[in-house]
């Protein structure tokens, strides 16, 4: 039986009844870093808290997305071969599995770059009381310390990094680390495989966002192009299709239920994403999710009721 939720009921609670972005199981997998080739100078590294992308410019070592600190000291290690330094670290967003090598180097006077609101999250502390789960603030030498609004264009070496935001999409402070001549996009957290996107609805992410940010990345791609995401396999221009048409669809039919009065648990009953399931895994967190996430941009999505 659907129930309907008054609207004023549910945003005057939101603040307090916020959904954590939902952990894919690589989180909870020990396992030692692997290393390997993507293109010449650019190595990927798995590792338990996802992948990493490591450049080298042959005026220092470009490090993409951190790890979880607990493994800091052995990503290090195995990016820095023979003393050499790593001179450039990238945070794709602020979740602490892509933060962990923030505070050594940035002791050490690393350019740590990112998306001010990253910086900003990074600064506070943040309760998902629905999880039960808080993050305290990183110390200050943790936190990125060359951050931009929209895009930014930096070289170190030869090697050119092109960085832009993606606006409200895992988070409200993704960014993409793009290497033209690699033909390499390194998407952090807007780039899923092998489960639902995740929308950290607590920072920003929503399910509209997270298309948009889709879209761009098929349009900075060709059929070429490798695509790195936070975590799995690394895909190409096919995967990109294939979530964006998965993300249209799910946005308009998830949309049209809400219209209809049913509530969040009414949503995952009706099992709106059984088409899809069987590449995006488990639905359930991806529809809690986007039902907050639609109801905090109601206006953008033409309203509900």
């Amino acid at each position: 039986m659907s129930m309907r939720v008054d609207r004023r009921d549910f945003l005057r609670g939101a603040t307090a009844l916020t959904v954590a972005a939902a952990v894919p199981t690589w989180a909870s997998r020990r396992r030692s870093l692997e290393r390997r080739s993507l293109a010449p100078g650019v190595d990927l590294v798995v590792g338990p808290g996802g992948n990493s992308v490591v450049v080298d410019t042959g005026e220092g070592i470009a490090l993409i997305d951190g790890g979880l600190e607990e493994d800091s000291r052995e990503l290090l290690k195995l990016v820095q071969p023979k003393g050499r330094r790593i001179a450039l670290l990238f945070n794709t967003h602020w979740h602490r599995h892509v933060t962990g090598c923030n505070e050594t180097l940035g002791k050490a006077g690393v350019r740590i770059v990112a998306h001010e609101n990253t910086r900003l999250w990074l600064q506070r502390p943040i309760v998902k009381t629905l999880e039960n789960e808080r993050f305290d603030a990183l110390p200050k030498a943790a936190w990125p310390n060359e951050t931009f609004l929209d895009k930014k264009q930096l070289k170190l070496g030869n090697t050119e990094f092109r960085c832009a935001q993606l606006f409200q999409a895992h988070t409200d402070g993704d960014m993409f680390v793009h290497l033209p001549e690699a033909n390499v996009i390194v998407a952090g957290g807007t780039v899923a495989v092998g489960h639902y996107p995740v929308l950290d609805t607590f920072t920003g992410g929503w399910i509209r966002g997270m298309g948009n940010a889709t879209k761009t990345l098929l349009e900075l791609s060709d059929e070429k192009t490798q695509i790195v995401g936070e975590d799995g396999a690394v895909v190409g221009k096919a995967h990109l299709r294939a979530q964006s048409e998965m993300l249209d669809t799910l946005t308009e039919r998830l949309w049209q239920m809400m219209r209809k009065g049913l509530s969040e648990e009414d949503l995952v009953a009706a099992h709106p994403t059984k088409d899809y399931d069987a590449q995006w895994g488990d639905p359930r967190d991806f529809v809690l999710n986007t039902y907050r996430g639609i109801w905090g941009h109601v206006r953008e999505m033409r309203g509900i009721v």
